[in-house]
């Protein structure tokens, strides 16, 4: 089959969504491995309308036809929607675009290693599945992958012909990370360009399908996959996790300054291994201080999330690959867990772009042989 059956045959596809609309899809042309198509009727020119259509057409039509790169919308007027403009641009972040079907994105993220995140971003993305959402995550620590050991699966289906990578399933999540491709004792010794690849790789071609939000567990500090992230999707909030100790706050500050400066919200503070609670007599012990987390964001501006117990079951579990929140649901420390969910996802979900909520094509008016595609 050509490639201009194969595009024509994705916009048949769109092309009853939209009549439903009064309105109308037609390929212009294709041209320098672009697809050029135009909106009519009640739709030409809406922005409501092309979020969804351009997200679902651009990663139909590209699995289709690999080397397509991108779907533009041709206005009522002549012009491209946006892309001209962003071609040139000296703006890093203009190439902001959100990964087809995922809804929001939450990064977990912590100013140095050793503060327990990856425990964090694993507990908080099963007690967000457990609200009955669909949940992803993404294990962008290139040099210290956990995610599959800490939810115990260590590979992924992949045949080398395969155009997307195909997420592992735990717990009904989809899980994607470097861990999957390398072994065990193994040591990814990466300059900055190569773990920049791995993680556009990881941004733009994996099939996710439909997810609600996809929880983004980054490597500590603030280089290189935190700025490659930030640059090439949006991000609807982070949480900054650290450890009640003066080492560890300190460089909580520097991660939480550096999502203001690239204007990521951030959602507050989660201090991990906050304190050790005695199960024999109940006697609460501070082993690394107590109160920085709550004065951190009191001074950032910013909330406390949650103070989460340093509990040899919360390690166990860990480490046997069934996260305290899957293994022990109802359990104090999967609570604690769950009350940081919960109040992430009360303030993620204020972000939910307009599109979404106005009565327009969001991804559920899809067909349902698209949206299954996506």
């Amino acid at each position: 089959m050509q490639t201009d059956e194969k595009v024509n045959r994705i916009i048949d596809n769109f092309r009853p969504m939209l009549q439903s609309d009064d309105g109308d899809i037609e390929l212009v042309e294709i041209k320098d491995n672009k697809v050029y198509y135009k909106l009519t009727g009640s739709c030409g020119g809406c922005p409501s309308s092309h979020p969804i259509l351009n997200r679902g057409m651009t990663v139909l039509i590209r699995r289709e036809v690999p080397e397509i790169e991108a779907a533009l919308e041709i206005l009522p007027d002549g012009t491209l929607r946006g892309w001209e403009d962003k071609k040139d641009s000296k703006d890093p972040w203009v190439f902001r675009q959100r990964i087809e079907g995922i809804k929001l994105t939450l990064a977990i993220a912590s100013g140095k290693g050793g503060v327990g995140k990856s425990t964090v971003a694993v507990n908080l993305a099963l007690a967000l599945q457990k609200r009955g959402l669909q949940i992803g995550i993404l294990d962008a620590d290139i040099y210290g992958p956990s995610t599959p050991t800490m939810l115990g699966v260590h590979k992924i289906k992949q045949s080398p012909t395969d155009t997307f990578f195909h997420p592992a399933i735990a717990y009904e999540m989809k899980i994607m990370s470097i861990g999957f491709f390398v072994h065990d004792d193994s040591a990814l010794i990466w300059r900055g360009p190569m773990v920049t690849k791995m993680i556009d790789q990881f941004i733009h071609n994996v099939d996710w399908g439909v997810i609600d939000c996809l929880v983004i567990d980054l490597p500590p500090g603030t280089g290189d996959a935190q700025l490659t992230i930030s640059q090439r999707m949006p991000i609807d909030g982070a949480i900054i996790v650290t450890t009640p100790s003066d080492v560890a706050l300190i460089d909580a500050r520097r991660g939480l300054k550096m999502f203001e400066k690239i204007n990521i919200p951030v959602l507050g503070v989660v201090e991990n291994m906050s304190y050790f609670l005695c199960p024999h007599c109940g006697e609460r012990t501070d082993i690394f201080s107590s109160g920085g987390g709550k004065e951190v964001a009191e001074k950032l501006n910013t909330s406390l999330l949650g103070e989460i117990p340093l509990d040899p079951m919360i390690r166990r579990t860990g480490d046997h690959g069934k996260p305290v929140v899957e293994a022990e649901p109802n359990s104090p420390q999967a609570k604690h867990f769950t009350k940081v969910a919960d109040s992430a996802w009360d303030m993620l979900t204020k972000s939910i772009p307009s599109w979404n909520k106005n009565g327009c094509h969001t991804l559920d008016q899809l067909p349902v042989t698209l949206k299954s595609q996506l």
